[in-house]
């Protein structure tokens, strides 16, 4: 015991030699775990640090494809509007266009019966008319015949012209 023998000031001395040894031996540890543990630590954290930046650049890379394919979309998205429009207006005006002929066909097809109508009772009219002069001939033929047979007063002379008026009347 140090204690016991009175050489308390041995015991805390400074001795140059113990302090060189000391601060060659941590040199040494200190060189030992550089080479050693620190190169092994030192390339465990800068591989982890390539890591985490190649995983930030790959995250980067994502949103960028992210973003590229979102504005893809949206343009797709535009010109899929635009083109339904563009069918929806095309659409329309092929509808107004078959419209506008069929009102058309409609509408010569109605001239068409109108004039067709028209001929046919101007044609009836005609032949109406050519019966009527057919029938007016024939009565005007009978009155002559019984003027002629007959020597007739002026008052059977009125009696045939009335009568002729009303057969006339009733044709």
């Amino acid at each position: 015991m140090v204690f016991a023998s009175g050489d308390v000031t041995s015991f805390l001395s400074v001795n140059l030699t113990t302090i060189i040894a000391t601060l060659l031996n941590t040199l040494i540890l200190f060189l030992v775990l550089k080479f050693l543990l620190f190169r092994k630590v030192n390339a465990v954290i800068e591989e982890r640090k390539n890591d985490v930046a190649r995983t930030y650049e790959e995250a980067d890379a994502a949103k960028a494809d992210a973003l590229e394919l979102e504005r893809q979309y949206e343009e797709k998205l535009g010109q899929a509007k635009d083109e339904s429009a563009a069918i929806m207006q095309a659409a329309t005006k092929k509808a107004q266009q078959r419209s506008d002929e069929i009102i058309g066909e409609a509408k010569v097809e109605a001239k068409s019966i109108v004039d067709n109508a028209e001929r046919e009772i101007e044609r009836e009219k005609k032949i109406a008319v050519n019966k009527i002069k057919d029938e007016i001939t024939e009565i005007a033929f009978s009155a002559a015949k019984a003027v002629v047979e007959k020597d007739m007063t002026s008052e059977d002379n009125e009696r045939l012209i009335e009568k002729f008026i009303d057969n006339v009347g009733e044709v």
